[in-house]
């Protein structure tokens, strides 16, 4: 089962790709970041998410995708923005009959670490052990994408 992971952000969102084998396995196929100019205005910004993730499923045709749920940040404006990225990521998956699971970051660092409150540096390097890697995926958000991904499946098994 292929499952599309994304860490939803408007400067940078991470994405992976990850194949789980029939013993549920995984296996990053690819990832990496969509990353948007600030020069760009927002609605220019959000376009660029939409335009590469929807490449992302047409080239790898995932059979679900996992989103990050957003956490309530103390700048508002960040948040808000930061939710409507994760909006156009949501609407890729609709467009293209895509599965959807909502995984908040507890549930990830749980599911990764064993501990919802595990900081960031375990969850990469639990990553990076959980998919036999040889050093935690860059850039950070690419780890979380795999992380979110990994998450996806365990929710899924449930």
């Amino acid at each position: 089962m292929i499952i599309l992971g994304i860490d939803p952000g408007v400067a940078t969102t991470g994405w992976a790709i990850v194949d789980f084998d029939k013993d549920g396995n995984p296996k990053p196929i690819d990832y990496g970041v969509v990353s948007t100019s600030k020069k760009l205005s927002l609605s220019e910004r959000l376009c660029e998410i939409y335009k590469d993730i929807s490449e992302l499923v047409e080239k790898y045709k995932p059979e679900y995708g996992g989103v990050e749920t957003l956490l309530f940040s103390k700048n508002v404006k960040t948040a808000i923005a930061v939710g409507e990225a994760r909006g156009v990521v949501l609407l890729v998956f609709e467009q293209n009959n895509i599965p959807i699971k909502d995984v908040n970051p507890m549930q990830v660092k749980n599911c990764i670490s064993g501990y919802g409150k595990a900081d960031k540096k375990q969850v990469q390097e639990n990553v990076k052990m959980i998919c036999n890697l040889e050093e935690i995926p860059k850039p950070d958000d690419a780890a979380d994408a795999i992380a979110i991904a990994i998450t996806t499946d365990m929710i899924l098994k449930q």
